[in-house]
């Protein structure tokens, strides 16, 4: 799934009825899921946060840019933060599965929306920015609301989207992509505001006042002071006192986690606290984090400490919790803070069930679960256990020239666990789709016609589920065989039962494939299908002897 989140800023933070009635058309947007709603009273400004499909967050986004133009009146608007229009700023960030090439055409599509819809000047920003000196959000909304009239004027500042004329009640809004900005704050074992300064001026990108031997700054040839750059670039940076926590703490604004980690910050914050003679307690996330950034902190503190990273995902996230020290303060629950698990929820469905309630539905009278959903458990089994293996072989005295392998082969299988996991319930989800489609109304001939298609169309997915399950057997039993030849030897049994459950899951979503095809009526796609099916099934079955020779080979010694 693609997912991607919207951070609007909205020109209201007093009335609590203008903003809900914004809000609510976000949450009525199907798709889109309300993250968090932080109105100010100070600044008279509302940041939103939102998640969801690309479609989904589009359409969100503009519905609440409507609303916002129906119901803000920028022409009797004060507030502390600057600001130019009733929404301020929309942008758009990339979080699962999306580019930021997603994003700017995202940006692009509602820009010219809300310009030829409602009548609003759109400018584009950051990575969407037309031209260099748009890119920066202070240099369109220089001057503020008070200065469009003047500005629009000038041809020079004539807007990406919509017309360039003063739109005295919803004023501008600013468009655009860009990272995820995550808010982050380091914990110190003191109450020093100025200690904690002291270490944000040696890590921020901007740093600190470059001072010569007698403590004075040093200035440049125009009298500008000089700065001496900090340790990270894309890092904002700054140190308070928190009353509540008895506490100081350095204030982070990660604003490319993929150029400045989280983990790299925290460990500088180690170092330098550490010549201060100060002790790191743990870190807050202020807001959430994508779980890419949470993934690349639990491999780094395992790898320092000569542990795989092929290990369940949520050991990955367990090991970056506890190394970050995210619970210093208060729990720290990942289906909260993490973006991707916010959006998904408690896990629900199948997959969601013990071992005992999973069986249970399974022997009952119940069209579904069936086989299909039995052949997809039969391959996450056996992922599992070629991770398994791959674990057992990384921490083996002796084995240490397959660890590159062995941690590549744990990662690939633990991903590819979970795609079959997911395709348990994908499984009894396509055939309760035909189910549906075969109870369609059928008295009148649009009815007929109707029922035809969606027959079809749900015996397309429930014949392309089990192929999936099948092709993808070929990545398991790759796996398998990998551990069965270079594993850990005393682990070559669970290699073997490895191609087994393999086998089994290729078997097993073949004859579902099989039974599934006479019922399309698309001969091409009918065709088509067929031929993968055969194809999948002969690549698993010379796969698996290969298998069961190899694991036949070191069990006989």
């Amino acid at each position: 799934m693609q997912l991607i989140e919207c951070v609007p800023n909205f020109s209201e933070g007093r009335d609590m009825a203008v903003i809900d009635a914004i809000t609510a058309e976000i949450s009525a947007t199907p798709g889109a899921l309300l993250l968090d709603v932080d109105p100010g009273a100070t600044t008279n400004r509302t940041v939103v946060t939102f998640v969801g499909p690309p479609a989904a967050v589009e359409e969100a986004a503009f519905r609440a840019i409507r609303k916002a133009s129906e119901l803000i009146d920028m022409a009797q608007h004060s507030g502390k933060h600057a600001r130019m229009g009733a929404t301020d700023v929309c942008p758009f960030v990339p979080v699962q599965g999306a580019t930021m090439e997603d994003c700017v055409e995202i940006s692009k599509r509602l820009g010219r929306r809300v310009g030829d819809e409602l009548g609003i000047p759109v400018y584009l920003y950051a990575h969407s920015a037309s031209r260099p000196e748009r890119e920066r959000l202070p240099d369109i909304r220089a001057g503020e609301y008070e200065a469009l009239a003047t500005k629009l004027a000038d041809p020079e500042f004539a807007p990406d989207f919509g017309p360039a004329a003063f739109n005295a009640r919803a004023g501008v809004t600013a468009v655009g992509a860009r990272e995820f900005l995550i808010a982050w704050n380091v914990n110190l074992n003191t109450r020093s505001r100025a200690l904690a300064g002291k270490i944000a001026m040696e890590l921020r990108e901007t740093g600190k006042l470059k001072r010569d031997a007698e403590g004075k700054i040093v200035r440049d040839a125009e009298r500008q002071a000089v700065r001496e750059p900090g340790r990270f670039e894309a890092l904002q940076g700054g140190g308070w006192y928190i009353e509540e926590y008895g506490r100081a703490q350095i204030s982070f604004n990660l604003l490319n986690h993929e150029l400045t980690s989280m983990h790299a910050v925290f460990d500088a914050c180690c170092e330098e606290a550490e010549k201060l003679g100060l002790r790191v307690t743990g870190s807050e996330l202020v807001g959430l984090v994508p779980l890419d950034a949470m993934l690349a902190a639990g491999d780094h503190y395992l790898a320092r400490q000569g542990a795989t990273a092929g290990v369940p995902e949520k050991e990955r996230v367990h090991s970056a919790v506890l190394s970050l020290g995210l619970d210093d303060l208060q729990p720290f629950d990942p289906r909260e803070k993490i973006v991707e698990y916010k959006y998904r929820g408690a896990p629900t469905g199948l997959k969601a069930m013990s071992l005992i309630d999973f069986v249970d539905e399974l022997s009952s009278d119940s069209f579904a679960p069936g086989g299909g959903s039995v052949a997809a458990l039969c391959g996450a089994l056996s992922a599992a256990l070629s991770a398994m293996v791959a674990v057992l072989t990384w921490s083996k005295q002796g084995m240490e020239e397959t660890r590159k392998l062995m941690q590549r082969t744990g990662r690939e299988a633990q991903a590819l666990k979970d795609w079959y996991t997911a395709a348990v319930d994908a499984d009894t989800a396509a055939f309760m789709s035909v189910i549906t489609a075969r109870r369609l109304p059928k008295k009148t001939k649009e009815e007929k016609a109707a029922r035809r298609v969606a027959i079809e169309i749900a015996n397309q997915e429930a014949t392309r589920v089990p192929l999936g399950v099948l092709e993808r057997t070929v990545e398991a039993l790759e796996m398998a065989h990998t551990v069965a030849k270079q594993g850990n030897p005393s682990a070559v049994s669970d290699a073997g039962v490895a191609g087994a459950c393999a086998l089994a899951a290729a078997e097993g979503a073949a004859l579902n494939v099989e039974i599934n095809l006479p019922s399309l009526t698309d001969e091409a796609t009918a065709k088509e299908i067929g031929e993968r099916r055969a194809a999948a099934l002969a690549a698993a079955r010379r796969l698996a002897a290969a298998v069961q020779q190899t694991v036949a080979a070191e069990l006989a010694g």
